[in-house]
């Protein structure tokens, strides 16, 4: 646990006990602070105050006398209604953070990488760290990704902390500023939370905080919203900017042509990778992910050598696109990580014979944009509240069963794809959705789908 330093004496107040939340309680109390904290489930208060966190209904609480309410992303503080707790500590004036920013200010000699983007953040983050590691640096990994920030290890300054950061800890930053900064895409998502488009790109922009120390931002060009970004970093002369593109070539910068990741920072345009011969790193959106850790190794000084090592190192992360087995013939994949329409076409994009298993909770505007992956499709099996809207999208131009829960899903994928006897047929939990109408998170659906996987009769791991 690293204490959080800069608030000795003072009143701060913590709403969200889950687990950043309670270590984040837990660390501002032992860096002398006077905790007052709430959640507004019953069993994650009691968790805390056993854990000796004095509990308070923030609600009620008079927010003149505190300093700072440390909130938990997931809580609303402006769209689409303010949370009343954040609603009262704005009004008093009560600075709102996060604790990635409390990670900050307790650690500030270590470098730190920020990683967002709408889609590839978990994997880009775990990859950079993983690069890292691999030629001996020291390392943490955290943010949106594994452990709660305060409770990785200290780091001094000769560490790096590899950071996911989601757009809703990027509104709940203050003082932190990236040495390094990644952005590799955007798409809309989350727009009820930050108001709508405007509000979610000026949410992610907020990666590009400037500081004292030399900063490199790392910018896909995809996209219109990214290009624009990068063009408006540009203007800014303390920035140094490697633009990354799959798409085209990017002059200057770092790109995929044929499929070779080539370096042209030098203005020599060098191959590095054949990224073809990458089976943990499938697919045209993972080869932005390796362009993007390999441009942030390099500006974290890494030679050519090892970070093209480390990249053919890397084992994977779960739940993307993760090979679980094979069972007569047939590839099951992991990718419950999926949850949108965007994230999904990664995916669908990878294989032929796909037995699609799909839905839960849509986003807007549902899985309407992947028809033109379609053809990929032999048949889907759509599960959770989504399945009806989804079922009417596939309409006549994709075979469909409504199987309603997981396991009838793969219970029936796999009926179809031994007895349909397609060649490299894969079935493929790609869902498109968000998971809280049968699941706690993307993480247990993951977990449901490999237990049932490896139960089935003839599974070869």
């Amino acid at each position: 646990m690293i204490a959080a330093t800069g608030f000795a004496g003072d009143k701060v107040a913590v709403m969200g006990l889950a687990r950043s939340g309670l270590a984040a309680a837990q660390a501002l109390k032992a860096g002398g602070a006077e905790v007052l904290a709430w959640d507004d489930a019953a069993p994650r208060r009691e968790a805390a105050a056993a854990s000796g966190i004095r509990i308070v209904d923030l609600a009620s609480a008079p927010f003149a006398g505190i300093r700072t309410l440390v909130l938990s992303p997931g809580i609303p503080h402006s769209f689409p209604t303010p949370h009343p707790v954040a609603a009262a500590a704005k009004a008093a004036g009560t600075s709102i953070i996060g604790d990635i920013e409390l990670l900050a200010r307790a650690c500030p000699e270590p470098r730190y990488v920020g990683v967002t983007g709408t889609n590839g953040k978990s994997t880009t983050t775990a990859l950079i760290a993983h690069i890292l590691k691999s030629a001996g640096r020291q390392v943490a990994v955290g943010g949106n990704l594994g452990m709660p920030a305060l409770t990785l290890a200290r780091l001094g300054a000769d560490g790096i902390y590899v950071l996911e950061m989601s757009s809703y800890q990027l509104e709940l930053i203050d003082r932190l500023a990236f040495d390094v900064a990644i952005w590799l895409n955007l798409t809309p998502d989350h727009l009820d939370r930050h108001g709508g488009m405007v509000g979610y790109i000026a949410a992610k922009r907020r990666i590009f905080k400037r500081g004292t120390r030399p900063q490199t931002a790392v910018v896909g060009i995809d996209d219109a919203p990214s290009r624009a970004t990068a063009d408006a970093l540009a203007e800014d002369k303390a920035w140094r900017i490697t633009r990354i593109s799959v798409i085209s070539r990017a002059t200057g910068g770092v790109f995929v042509v044929d499929g070779h990741l080539v370096d042209d920072t030098t203005g020599s345009a060098e191959s590095v990778i054949d990224v073809t011969r990458l089976p943990r790193l499938p697919g045209r959106h993972n080869w932005q992910n390796i362009a993007a850790a390999y441009a942030a190794a390099c500006a974290l000084g890494l030679a050519r050598g090892e970070i093209a090592a480390g990249i053919a190192s890397f084992p994977g992360l779960a739940h993307r696109q993760e090979t679980i087995a094979t069972v007569a013939g047939a590839r099951y994949v992991n990718d419950s990580k999926a949850t949108n329409a965007d994230a999904a076409a990664t995916a669908l994009a990878c294989y032929d014979n796909i037995y699609w298993i799909a839905g839960g909770i849509a986003k807007e505007g549902g899985i309407a944009a992947l028809a033109p992956l379609f053809p990929r499709v032999r048949r889907a099996f759509l599960i959770g509240q989504a399945a009806k809207d989804f079922a009417a999208t596939l309409e006549g131009r994709v075979a469909y069963s409504l199987c309603g829960t997981l396991d009838a899903a793969v219970a029936e994928a796999s009926r179809a794809a031994t007895g349909d006897g397609a060649r490299d047929a894969v079935v493929l939990l790609s869902p498109a959705c968000s998971s809280f109408d049968q699941f706690a998170d993307f993480e247990a659906r993951g977990e449901a789908f490999r237990k049932l996987v490896l139960a089935l009769p003839g599974t070869a791991p």
